[in-house]
């Protein structure tokens, strides 16, 4: 398949079983919300290290957010749910109860519910108050700047990690820049976000290593520097390649974004430098979700 003469391999991306939440934040103003969402989703790139990936959704308007203020959407996904509650609950009680004027609450409406201020509460030491509205529980946490409002609860729901695909480009500034077009126009599709720095990742990796102790390493047949030292899925004219990884809330809004991310890089044409789109996956052994990314283009 070729699209504006960049060519689409014929694979599929690999994708797993995640458990994921929302949350919430509201602050005086967006400067502040984005401070205390930039500090809950740092070091939260890849479950192989940090435990749980996060990231921003979307900013949202005051007549979007339950206390009327400008806030920011947060998306969390970890392998299960007991990771992804202390993730939670330690990141609100570092990064959000932390952060002057904010506030945080539940973006999910399911049965499985963690918590979000439930515990979190007690640092209040025994001045916080709690009110019940429409069958939801608030806490009202005394802090030095005013009161820390957080919702008991948020709802956790089955969702899907690891969708990707790659950029295969003649320079590194190509491949980067190609990268940066494609996260821009998937910003714009809900439920999803991209983990890793700026939505990039340039340490693609593959499942083991010849290192006992290692459970994942480099993506070899994907590394320019390794091309006649390796069984290389690289031509001669590829000197750099980018990965962009999703997670998602469902398979559908994954697949949008690799859609719509591949077709904005396609629309700048060869003579951007990039040649071809490929997918990492593992032969089906890893997940159960594959994206093939010729149906998902047609």
């Amino acid at each position: 398949m070729l699209l504006n003469g960049i060519a689409i391999d014929d694979t599929f991306a690999e994708a797993f079983n995640m458990r994921a939440t929302r949350i919430i934040i509201t602050a005086l103003n967006l400067k502040w919300a984005y401070h205390a969402a930039n500090a809950m989703t740092g070091f939260a790139t890849s479950v192989i290290g940090c435990g749980v990936e996060a990231g921003i959704e979307r900013e949202l308007s005051a007549d979007e957010t339950p206390d009327g203020r400008a806030g920011i959407s947060v998306l969390m996904f970890a392998m299960g749910s007991k990771v992804l509650m202390q993730q939670l609950e330690t990141r609100m009680g570092q990064c959000i109860l932390t952060c002057p004027t904010a506030a945080a609450f539940a973006g999910i409406d399911a049965e499985d519910q963690i918590s979000l201020g439930k515990h979190l509460r007690y640092f209040g030491d025994g001045y916080q108050t709690s009110k019940l509205i429409s069958g939801k529980r608030y806490w009202r946490i005394p802090v030095m700047d005013g009161e820390f409002l957080v919702q008991e609860t948020t709802g956790m729901v089955r969702a899907i990690g690891g969708g990707n695909f790659l950029i295969l480009a003649t320079s590194q500034t190509a491949a980067l820049n190609a990268a940066e077009v494609a996260i821009e126009a998937m910003k714009q599709v809900p439920n999803v976000i991209m983990p890793f720095p700026g939505g990039v990742v340039r340490s693609g990796s593959k499942v083991g290593s010849k290192y006992p102790k290692m459970f994942a390493s480099t993506n070899d047949a994907f590394c320019p520097t390794l091309k006649g030292l390796v069984k290389t899925e690289l031509s001669d004219e590829i000197e750099s390649v980018m990965e962009i990884v999703i997670d998602g809330l469902n398979f559908e809004d994954i697949a949008l974004s690799m859609k719509v991310g591949i077709k904005a890089i396609c629309s700048l044409g060869v003579s951007s430098g990039v040649k071809r789109i490929s997918a990492g996956n593992y032969g089906g052994k890893l997940g159960p979700h594959h994206f093939k990314l010729h149906e998902i283009l047609k």
